[in-house]
């Protein structure tokens, strides 16, 4: 087995940690302190964190403990360290977006819904994750935890890399286009990024209210998938579990994008879909009905249409306090026409319509997040082709790690849903990940 580089770690599994704080086996403060010092040990060199607030964790991890002693549970994260992107608000913490636009931003003075619903199931908010400008493509200082000199993907770096890091169970991130997922993939961890706009978005600064979408990491697929259950909205439950013991029909998608990825990722994808049919689940190949290259550049135009109206003042700010490549997008989007982008939004709402209804009995699709492993330099992000496409057909999408390249660098693979089916998704992909997951 290869040996990961001393900046990679497990950070543990949700479900187990939680459990042995309500055994009283490891309290709250112990475990905070497990990852503040993981932290001091790594972060120098992965810089993940924007910003930590360990007095405040601190505090609020020796009053779970308490809590714990006298028998009472505020819900299934009890004390459970989170890593929030800092495009998310944390009552008392500064959102600053990785721009020196907001340099001198005072501190939010509420929480985000995300955040709110986590604290209210327990989890501690141990800081801010960096992130690429306002969730765009000006990078962040954040490395790949597995290779330093290589990128941890955009525009959730931090978070993606904190985890890959060990240096937190959970971390919260963003996608738009890409996110969440393809940091997930880079870093050799899992995501769950729920159905494109299911999840509120109140205290979340915007890119594109279409397609922003907060999303959740942690080690493992079960990780992410528990973190999205536990705080998923009382109407997307309306579908029920995933039915147990049973074998799952899965499409593993073909389109003519895919002939981009090179041989290490074609091969993990073969693996995997063996790895699933072993387990006796039903694995298929079938052609996209729709142009998965047709739906990125719609994507591309509605997206960068609404970054160019939601974010226009930035264009007014002093030279050089907002990065070239957001400047350049909100330039873009001002010169697409508000014809086009009905067009475009009407286009996406018929592919998806197309798509899902090409495969009713589909529990799963199969897919490679991206075409090659995480580029080496910081500058660019990562190509988000084979992940937009999922994001605009809306659907939620999960990263499932799928090994290691010829060159030790993770590969990651998605497994998409039809929209609104999350919260049976989330037993879906743990019962892939059972087969597949490596």
């Amino acid at each position: 087995m290869t040996k990961h580089p001393d900046t990679v770690a497990d950070p543990g599994r949700i479900v187990s940690l939680a459990q042995q704080i309500r055994d009283g086996v490891l309290s709250p403060v112990e475990l905070l302190q497990r990852y503040i010092d993981r932290i001091d040990a790594v972060d120098s060199e992965v810089q993940a964190w924007r910003e930590l607030c360990l007095d405040g964790a601190r505090s609020e991890a020796e009053a779970l403990t308490r809590e714990i002693e006298t028998g009472t549970i505020r819900g299934p994260l009890h004390g459970i360290p989170v890593g929030v992107k800092d495009i998310i608000d944390v009552k008392g913490v500064p959102t600053r977006c990785n721009s020196k636009s907001r340099a001198d931003i005072g501190p939010a003075t509420a929480d985000a819904e995300t955040v709110a619903a986590l604290r209210a199931a327990g989890a501690i908010m141990i800081g801010k994750t960096h992130t690429t400008e306002f969730a765009f493509r000006d990078p962040s200082p954040a490395c790949n935890p597995h290779n330093l000199a290589h990128t941890p993907g955009g525009s959730s770096s931090g978070s993606g890399a904190a985890v890959g890091a060990g240096m937190v169970p959970i971390a919260l991130g963003t996608q738009t286009m890409a996110s969440v997922n393809r940091p997930a993939a880079y870093c050799g961890i899992a995501a769950f990024k729920p159905s494109t706009r299911l999840m509120p978005g109140a205290g979340v600064a915007l890119l594109s209210g279409l397609y922003d979408t907060v999303g959740y990491y942690g080690y493992r697929v079960a990780d992410a998938a528990t973190v999205f259950e536990v705080i998923c909205p009382s109407h997307a439950r309306m579908h029920g579990a995933a039915a147990a013991n049973t074998a799952l029909t899965i499409t593993n998608l073909q389109d003519p994008v895919l002939e981009t990825a090179d041989e290490d990722i074609q091969k993990s994808m073969r693996q995997t879909a063996n790895l699933l049919k072993d387990a006796g689940h039903t694995v298929r190949k079938q052609n996209s009905p729709v142009s998965f290259a047709d739906i990125q550049e719609q994507h591309r135009l509605t997206m960068e249409y609404e970054i160019g109206r939601f974010q226009r003042e930035l264009l007014d700010k002093p030279k050089g306090s907002v990065g070239p490549y957001l400047c350049e997008a909100i330039e873009r989007g001002l010169e697409i026409s508000e014809a086009d982008y009905f067009e475009a939004r009407r286009a996406i709402d018929n592919a998806r319509h197309s798509f899902f209804n090409h495969f009713p009995d589909t529990d799963a699709f199969l897919w490679p997040a991206t075409p090659k492993t995480a580029p080496k330099g910081l500058e660019w992000t990562g190509d988000a082709s084979y992940i937009s496409p999922w994001t605009a057909l809306g659907g939620p999408v999960v990263t499932m790690p799928a090994g290691l390249s010829s060159e030790n660098m993770p590969i990651g693979c998605l497994l998409a849903g039809t929209p609104g089916s999350d919260y049976r998704f989330a037993g879906t992909v743990r019962k892939i990940a059972d087969a597949a997951e490596r």
